[in-house]
């Protein structure tokens, strides 16, 4: 890795860890030059735009979150196990790590409404998210797991329900049982859906 790709990935680790408690719109390019020991101009050098360093900051996630829950989920077993490490891995994620939470949750709610490359952006990691949940709904009706019929859009519609109840629960209401009823939830869906 060359020493402006290197400068480059340390400018994106801090700005993603700061723009979870401050948003991405919130920003500040002279305060994030100043932790990364940058001025402006050369923090600039490396984006095109506060845009372009809004959408790398949510690719940076993207790649984090693969790593960091896609990836070990998928090394479980095919099916209800899969689904329920995919479960307990975002838990993880979104608790730990980052200062303020699941940057994705936090950037649905300055984005939700602003259309844009940044929204664009952010909508392609998330569809691919749930697009994951789902997938491994499907695998899970494949292996006898689930029932047949299943809705795998709608279960994981719901899925990811639970996972924004439990991040607003654990961060915004400071519950010190989100967690437990996240899994719970979790659990009764998985098991209202199991096959016959």
């Amino acid at each position: 890795m060359s020493k402006g790709d290197q400068t480059r990935a340390a400018i994106l680790d801090r700005a993603l860890d700061h723009s979870t408690e401050v948003g991405l719109e919130g920003l500040s390019v002279g305060t994030l030059a100043r932790k990364v020991g940058l001025s402006k101009s050369g923090l600039y050098a490396h984006f095109d735009s506060k845009e372009d360093l809004q959408r790398q900051i949510l690719d940076t996630a993207a790649v984090r979150f693969v790593d960091r829950v896609v990836r070990p989920a998928l090394a479980a077993p095919r099916g209800v196990p899969r689904i329920e490490a995919f479960v307990a891995r975002w838990l993880d994620w979104s608790s730990s790590g980052l200062a303020g939470g699941c940057p994705f949750v936090s950037a649905a709610t300055e984005f939700d409404d602003r259309p844009g490359p940044v929204r664009d952006t952010l909508v392609g990691h998330l569809r691919t998210l749930t697009e994951t949940i789902a997938t491994s709904a499907a695998l899970a009706v494949q292996e006898g797991h689930l029932k047949d019929n299943l809705d795998v859009d709608q279960f994981a519609f719901q899925i990811w329900s639970i996972l924004l109840a439990y991040h607003h629960y654990a961060r915004l209401l400071d519950d010190v049982a989100a967690r437990a009823r996240a899994e719970t939830a979790c659990a009764e869906l998985i098991d209202a859906a199991r096959a016959d």
